[in-house]
């Protein structure tokens, strides 16, 4: 099969979006015979029918459906190529994309990457950062959509095999309370302690819910969840209303608990405290950039340790 064009591609994915050739083509600016010709000759380059005919449109076929996931991968990663080579041409010499999870996008990391590129050797680097789930991460770095990546490393935490990684920070899960309740005074909380409250939880994919849910069930309980939020920010703002208590890294919660009346307590477990990792595929796949930034990383973990 010769190499598919993009142009092409872009209209078949069009025309299965709208259902219909004519708006295809007029969001284009192309008139309907010329897109038509070009699905044409993109049917006969793949030697299937990817598209059916109806009344008042088309439909897709099987093959028309997973041709149009596949384009949909290819334009994304055009789209990227297109912006890293216009971000060359305006001088930036080196760009990383960087995947890390919540816990680590709301404490630790921003701080750390705008002290790397503050340094002035480091003017013509850009960053890009994207909070991921940790198999998310790790699944970015296996595909090569990002560099480098940043997620727990432990027993129960994200499998890293095949990686290389080197360790980055380590956080502390601790238990928000509104102020006033009957555990805030303490210095410490086992979780046992507050099985019978309520809680605010996040989407069940992130990595403080499952080691929630691992560690009450293996304390015989089911967690009984009020609400479920989809960030720290907002499960801080519930715990704030009194309707519930919430489990995050005491990192994030601490600078915005005075302003909404919390207290946080340090869980005292030992799977409380977890270790975050920097994972990348391999070290000849690290470019000048993206070396420079996980060496930058390593260092401000190591001060802080």
């Amino acid at each position: 099969m010769r190499d598919l064009d993009l142009t092409n591609l872009r209209l078949f994915v069009a025309v299965c979006d709208h259902r219909n050739i004519v708006r295809a083509a007029a969001e284009a600016h192309l008139t309907a015979s010329a897109v038509s010709k070009r699905l044409a000759q993109l049917e006969a380059q793949i030697g299937t029918p990817l598209l059916t005919r109806r009344r008042h449109g088309v439909e897709p076929t099987p093959a028309g459906e997973s041709l149009r996931e596949h384009a949909r991968e290819l334009l994304l990663g055009a789209q990227r190529i297109e912006r890293d080579m216009a971000a060359f041409a305006a001088g930036v010499r080196g760009q990383v994309r960087l995947l890390a999870t919540a816990s680590v996008m709301a404490a630790p990391l921003p701080g750390d990457v705008a002290g790397f590129l503050a340094q002035p050797a480091h003017e013509g680097i850009q960053v890009e950062l994207a909070s991921r789930s940790g198999a998310q991460v790790v699944q970015g770095i296996r595909d090569g959509v990002a560099s480098l990546g940043i997620c727990w490393h432990s027993p129960h935490g994200t499998d890293l095999r095949g990686l290389s990684h080197t360790p980055y920070r380590s956080d502390r899960l601790g238990l928000v309370l509104p102020r006033g309740h009957a555990l805030a005074g303490l210095a410490r909380v086992r979780l046992a302690q507050a099985l019978d409250n309520p809680f605010v939880g996040l989407p069940v994919d992130s990595a403080v819910q499952a080691l929630m849910l691992r560690a009450a069930a293996e304390l015989g309980h089911t967690l009984r969840y009020r609400m479920i939020v989809t960030d720290f920010d907002a499960a801080l703002r519930v715990v704030a209303t009194r309707l519930a208590v919430s489990v995050m890294p005491v990192a994030v919660a601490l600078p915005r608990a005075e302003g909404l009346g919390l207290t946080v307590v340090p869980l005292d477990e030992d799977w409380a405290e977890r270790r975050f990792a920097i994972c990348y595929r391999d070290e000849a796949d690290l470019g000048p950039a993206a070396r420079l930034l996980r060496d930058h990383l390593v260092r401000q973990a190591a001060v802080a340790s």
